[in-house]
């Protein structure tokens, strides 16, 4: 008897479990964390396919409020590919964020696939490698985030994201495994960084700053929170060169590449102060 393949909302233990997992096995490296953080950006905005009671298939589609919403996490397991089912649990996302400009990171393989639904490409993101390097003198403007500042911080991340995402940041910002640094400048926020264990390495993001100076700064500070020589990843935007800079003389190299695409209206971002990307699932 030929089983049903039904689809329903994850629960918040069936993200952190089964999503990271999944996205393990992709090659993805997710952080530790990541599972609860993103669930606490819109709880409804996660769906897993079920043969039976095997789960086969997933994908995320987080509603940040009624105009945004951000799609990832879209996989199949391999035994199941090429049978519509990932039609059918990408199209259950697509329906539950509507109207909404909806945002994803296209990998390779898949953006042909998404420009059938309507994607089209706004840049291209490249996942760069590297080692970390600590530095015995940390600029005295860059200090570790505190509640007092959390206000401002959380002000600058929607300014770099085109909204505010108060549930997933305040989640972001205080998650186990990791350190979160800002830069100041004449006595205001001027940039911020997040560095989150994974399960190789660490990943920066977001890093965010006025410019490269200033970025380069908080790259060194979260890497001198880390182990020397720990393998750091870091996804930039192509199209922020001072970040492809930055990289560079990183001694980093490129592992891994995706497309920004959208359906609907294009936010404008400040790229220029885009070093890091947050995530490639979640935005």
């Amino acid at each position: 008897m030929e089983q049903k393949f039904e689809i329903r909302n994850a629960t918040e233990k069936e993200v952190e479990q089964i999503l990271v997992e999944w996205s393990a096995e992709e090659g993805w490296n997710p952080g530790l964390h990541d599972g609860t953080c993103y669930y606490a950006a819109d709880p409804k905005g996660f769906f897993i396919g079920f043969l039976g009671d095997e789960p086969i298939a997933c994908v995320s589609a987080v509603a940040y409020n009624h105009s945004f919403g951000f799609m990832g996490f879209f996989i199949v397991k391999p035994e199941y590919r090429g049978q519509e089912y990932g039609l059918q649990i990408g199209k259950a996302g697509f329906d539950y964020l509507g109207n909404r400009t909806i945002g994803l990171d296209g990998v390779v393989a898949q953006q042909a696939n998404y420009m059938k639904s309507g994607f089209k490409i706004a840049w291209n993101n490249y996942r760069m490698k590297g080692k970390a390097v600590t530095s015995p003198q940390i600029d005295p403007e860059i200090i570790p985030l505190s509640d007092e500042l959390m206000e401002e911080v959380e002000i600058l991340d929607a300014s770099c994201f085109s909204i505010s995402r108060p549930s997933f940041f305040h989640r972001w910002v205080k998650q186990p495994d990791h350190t979160v640094f800002v830069s100041m400048r004449k006595g205001r926020v001027s940039g911020y960084g997040v560095i989150r264990k994974c399960r190789e390495g660490y990943k920066i993001g977001p890093l965010i700053a006025d410019n490269q100076e200033q970025a380069e700064g908080l790259y060194q500070a979260l890497c001198s929170s880390v182990e020397e020589g720990a393998v750091i990843y870091l996804d930039i935007p192509e199209l922020n060169k001072s970040a492809i800079h930055l990289a560079s003389k990183q001694n980093m190299e490129k592992v891994f590449e995706t497309a920004r695409m959208y359906v609907g209206h294009v936010p404008l971002l400040k790229m220029s102060r885009i070093f890091g990307l947050t995530s490639f699932e979640i935005g």
